[in-house]
């Protein structure tokens, strides 16, 4: 009896050693298997090339072939937080979550029946940010069709008549120009031009303006992957031009990437309960962020932006507020780059679930930007990074790498400035500084735990610098608004100067 008790517990105590290994072997082999088939995959001519092409063809074919490292690779993959939650201590994690949802409403309705007598279930701050919801979505619709029509015309027609053209160099020239000018304003100019001046509330602008910028990125996506198959089919004097056909650029479009493909990797069915599930939990991130505004931001910044401005009052609003702006940081992630995109991809049928990594174990800000939002990342890579290292020259990877993320602030400070109304550039301060900043100190060679710590350290501070000001901004406007306002108006900060009239 003593025996087997020792027996079992030594089973008990390798128990874990074992299992680490067996995962760690496990990993490596997935790993390995999932990146030969997408190599085999991306390699095989039997997907582009009839069977009748000659043996000397399909040599000639791979030659031409950029390597599988010059373009994304599509794979079937899951979510990393769908694998995650299968396992119960990380599914308790998000049921803690769900329990401090609980007690914001809680307190909420206690609050709400003591100061009234009853309980008050009014959501009008969600009411108030998605208004005008018809403008909202005409607009959009509008977007949407423009992109399906003119893209595609306009490449389907430089497409077949770039081979017999005598001037090609004027002839794309051309219908380059049309291109660009439907990106500037047809996608640019209009969408933000209807935010303005029908005065959408602030969700709203962000729908029309977080759908301008997709829209613009995919119509980039599709004309950039295509026009080298033109150029290259007509230099190699084949006899077909290879034209998408519209049913695969409308799938792009509503496919969760930025990164045109012809085909990608398709599940067999739509499980419709997952798909439910998802929109389930974006609708519940979405009363979990009202209740966390209500309880957490609304109370606080109400009453300091009638107070007098100073130092200490600055630096208690920048803390208080780490904790709201943490909690909407993981439910933007959450609500967004999980749920919604996966549901989509479900609807789909789209294979490739990747729109994130373990970007929480970031032991630098190198990697973090990697890893955070890899759907957008992917397009800075090989539309922005990549490009202008091929146009530039590769020795210039630095100025590649500033370009990157000049671009990404200024699309970022572009969607909040439209969004909220005014010019506050809080964000691509903290991005062009402080972000290209950490990216040089906290880069890949940094390993090690106390890195992970400076990481997250910084990221809380950074959450909270741009909540605290940009809510202080929006109710200095609020509470001190320009009699005539002229365009200078919104660029120059009112929380300044509102604070020195009170």
């Amino acid at each position: 009896s003593s025996f087997s008790c020792t027996l079992r517990s030594r089973a008990l105590q390798l128990k874990p050693v074992f299992m680490k290994e067996v995962d760690s072997h496990f990993t490596e082999f997935v790993n390995s298997l999932v990146a030969k088939s997408a190599l085999l995959d991306s390699s095989s001519p039997a997907s582009l090339f009839p069977a009748s092409c000659s043996e000397k063809e399909l040599h000639k074919a791979k030659a031409l072939r950029a390597p599988p490292e010059h373009g994304k690779i599509f794979t079937a993959r899951r979510s990393l937080l769908d694998e995650l939650f299968e396992v119960s201590h990380i599914r308790t994690i998000y049921h803690m979550f769900i329990a401090l949802l609980i007690v914001f409403i809680l307190s909420t309705l206690l609050v709400d029946f003591i100061d009234e007598g009853r309980l008050v279930l009014g959501f009008d701050l969600l009411v108030y940010v998605f208004g005008k919801f018809p403008v909202v979505f005409c607009t959009w619709l509008c977007m949407f069709c423009a992109t399906v029509i003119i893209p595609y015309s306009l490449f389907f027609q430089w497409a077949q008549g770039y081979c017999s053209s005598s001037h090609r160099v004027i002839y794309s020239l051309f219908y380059g120009t049309l291109f660009t000018l439907f990106q500037t304003v047809g996608l640019g100019i209009g969408p933000t031009y209807v935010a303005i001046s029908y005065a959408l509330p602030p969700a709203s602008r962000f729908i029309v303006i977080l759908e301008q910028v997709r829209l613009v990125m995919k119509a980039h996506s599709f004309v950039r992957e295509n026009v080298p198959r033109v150029l290259s089919s007509v230099k190699d004097k084949s006899s077909s031009v290879p034209i998408p056909r519209i049913s695969q650029y409308l799938y792009f479009l509503f496919a969760p990437t930025l990164i045109y493909r012809d085909n990608y990797p398709r599940n067999p069915t739509v499980r419709w309960g997952y798909v439910a599930t998802k929109f389930a939990q974006v609708l519940g991130s979405l009363f979990y962020a009202y209740y966390i505004f209500v309880r957490l931001c609304i109370p606080q910044f109400r009453n300091s932006s009638q107070e007098t401005f100073n130092l200490r009052g600055l630096v208690l609003c920048i803390f208080n507020s780490i904790l709201p702006g943490v909690l909407i940081l993981f439910l933007v992630f959450f609500a967004f780059l999980h749920c919604w995109l996966n549901a989509f991809a479900e609807m789909m049928r789209f294979a490739d679930r990747m729109f994130y990594k373990d970007w929480w174990n970031s032991t630098s800000y190198a990697n973090y930007y990697r890893t955070w939002n890899v759907v957008v990342h992917d397009w800075l890579y090989y539309y922005a990074y990549r490009d202008f290292l091929w146009f530039f020259g590769k020795k210039f990877k630095a100025a590649a790498m500033l370009s990157v993320f000049t671009v990404s602030a200024a699309v970022h400070e572009y969607v909040l400035s439209i969004c909220f109304g005014f010019f506050y550039p809080v964000l691509f301060c903290l991005f062009m500084c402080f972000g290209m900043l950490f990216n040089f100190i906290l880069n890949d060679r940094r390993k090690g735990p106390i890195w992970n710590v400076i990481m997250w350290t910084s990221l809380f501070l950074g959450q909270g610098v741009i909540i605290c000001l940009y809510s202080q901004e929006w109710y200095a406007r609020q509470y001190c608004p320009a009699e005539n306002p002229e365009f200078l108006d919104y660029l120059k900060p009112r929380s300044w100067s509102c604070h020195m009239q009170m």
